[in-house]
């Protein structure tokens, strides 16, 4: 299907250790699927091998009914689907802009930079004020801000968000959720790894929880939004009879 990821039975290791044992999600076009777990769950090496940053052991990645799991980062952005990392890995002694700029590198019509530009900066006001402004002077919320410009300057068809409120104060992280909203509701797919069960589950259409590497849990976000099976297995609270 046109604009569908489909992963299924992923295994990524790194030598003898396993980053990924068994992962299946599907992501369709215009939804917002949000990926839960807890540290080491597995979350960022999924998202890092549906951007071809990190290669499987095994398992299929498929993007609009072509497998994509071996054709590399740059071909896979170029596919339309772009990365915002956790921890943003920013160019800190770029300006603001040219950190922007850097990420329409894939852009096959370099013609349309500025029409992207503009968008990010209506989006986020304080990027365009601080457009000569170094990275490395921004503070973090600004930081996250221009970690998801430049992905967006890449003009992605399905966005992947790795962690995306991590150490934000709570006012950003309501900017940050309502920009992803309007994002949505401008028809970007999305695909967001969270720790934060609530902040996913409200933004998402449908979820996937994983552990240990592993997906032990799927359905409709508002379903799961107050399953204890959550609460057991990614939370960790045991559900106790009075």
């Amino acid at each position: 299907m046109t604009g569908t990821l489909s992963v299924t039975h992923l295994e990524v290791r790194y030598g003898d250790l396993v980053g990924v044992a068994d992962v299946s999600l599907e992501v369709r076009r215009g939804s917002v699927v949000a990926l839960l777990g807890s540290n080491g769950a597995g979350k960022t090496t999924t998202l890092n091998a549906i951007a071809g940053l990190v290669s499987p052991s095994a398992g299929a990645i498929e993007w609009s009914g072509e497998r994509i799991e071996r054709l590399g980062a740059a071909r896979i952005v170029r596919k339309g689907l772009t990365l915002s990392p956790e921890g943003w890995r920013l160019f800190t002694k770029q300006t603001v802009e040219q950190n922007l700029r850097l990420g329409a590198v894939a852009l096959s019509d370099r013609a349309r930079m500025p029409q992207l530009l503009d968008r990010v900066y209506t989006l986020f006001p304080s990027l365009a004020q601080r457009a000569k402004q170094r990275a490395g002077t921004l503070s973090g919320g600004e930081r996250q801000m221009l970690a998801l410009g430049r992905a967006l300057m890449s003009d992605p068809k399905l966005l992947l968000l790795d962690e995306p409120s991590l150490g934000l104060a709570p006012t950003i992280v309501d900017l940050l959720y309502e920009t992803l909203r309007r994002l949505h509701r401008d028809g970007l797919t999305l695909l967001l790894a969270e720790q934060s069960v609530h902040l996913a589950l409200e933004v998402a259409d449908r979820a996937y929880v994983l552990q240990t590497g592993r997906t032990v849990l799927e359905g409709p976000a508002r379903a799961l939004r107050d399953d204890p099976e959550v609460r057991n297995i990614y939370l960790g609270i045991a559900n106790r009879r009075p």
